[in-house]
């Protein structure tokens, strides 16, 4: 395995990317080093941050139904989706900078990360700063198009991703923290549309980070042996052989959440029809579970982006439900 990371850190390559990705293809070569850091060659990382945003902004849209209300004011925000998409990128890519210059003596000593931009010695610490900044401007940027609230909502999760980095030097739990960072985007999308928040959405933030430690801690046993012996810590490691048993209580928790909060806004049909095909197929993930593949897990942890499609359509078809059923 090692011949393999060395060879693919030869090419310029990391370890655990994806082979054959636009980055390699249309990106020239001495762009890849700053394109690994910001995590482009590997877009589930964005795709996670971005559902919580995407189905609070759905969720906000649908709530509260009223009969004869036009179906594009219960559709979401087309400029928040793209706003969202683009901040997600941004910022999943500053954070990813950010855990890479604070864990890059760890990731050193991790076989499927020492081959990364900075442990290998292809980026130096002053260039990540540097590339770290310009992509929270473009965060930033994207911040300030909503409301007052919003953006003050949005700055005050930078205390938790700040944190972050450090929580697995700290705490089994490192993925609780992941989530309160992850998840942040179930506060937004309502805050952006509503300026305020309400329990709805933190009902969907707070299930959103039970799935967030679930879906985190299947990707974090591909480490868990060079975890142990780098001190780092997880929930990977505290849940061992009960991870299973551990995952069914924190998606059900989600589910229930989730549930409570389309309820509670009063959203139709369709988005319970989206959440039951969601719970079908995280349950499914962990029927097929083996914690100690460490391929099938990265592949599991990466399925989650369906998990997102799913929820976030069945809350669009909500709101094309309660838009055209009054006229049939």
């Amino acid at each position: 395995m090692s011949d393999t990371i060395q060879s693919t850190a030869a090419q310029g390559r990391v370890a655990d990317a994806p082979s054959g990705h636009w980055v390699y293809r249309l990106l020239p070569r001495a762009a890849w080093p700053y394109a690994q850091l910001a995590r482009w060659d590997r877009p589930i990382g964005w795709q996670l941050l971005l559902w919580p945003c995407w189905w609070s902004a759905a969720l906000a849209a649908v709530a509260y139904p009223k009969p004869g209300e036009p179906v594009l004011d219960l559709l979401p925000n087309l400029w928040h989706l793209v706003l969202f998409l683009v901040g997600a990128i941004a910022m999943r890519g500053a954070g990813c900078t950010y855990n890479d210059i604070v864990d890059r003596k760890i990731d050193a000593s991790v076989e499927r990360t020492r081959s990364r931009p900075l442990p290998s010695g292809k980026v130096s610490t002053k260039r990540a700063w540097s590339c770290l900044v310009l992509q929270a401007l473009v965060g930033l940027a994207v911040l300030v198009q909503f409301n007052r609230f919003a953006i003050l909502l949005g700055l005050s999760s930078l205390l938790v991703v700040a944190a972050y980095p450090f929580m697995k030097r700290i705490t089994d739990w490192p993925q609780l923290v992941l989530g309160l960072a992850f998840s942040w985007g179930a506060l937004m999308g309502w805050a952006a549309l509503h300026g305020t928040l309400a329990a709805p959405a933190v009902l969907l933030y707070v299930g959103a980070i039970m799935w967030t430690i679930g879906y985190d801690t299947i990707y974090a046993h591909q480490d868990k042996e060079d975890d142990a012996l780098v001190g780092v810590r997880s929930t990977a490691r505290l849940f061992g052989d009960d991870t299973k048993s551990w995952l069914s209580g924190l998606y059900a928790g989600m589910l229930i959440l989730f549930a409570s909060s389309f309820a509670m806004v009063g959203a139709p049909l369709p988005a319970m029809a989206g959440l039951l095909a969601a719970a079908i197929h995280l349950f499914r993930q962990i029927a097929a579970l083996d914690i100690d593949d460490p391929e099938q897990c990265m592949r599991l942890f990466r399925s989650n982006n369906q998990v997102g499609w799913l929820i976030f359509l069945g809350l669009v078809g909500a709101g094309l439900w309660a838009g055209v059923k009054p006229l049939i």
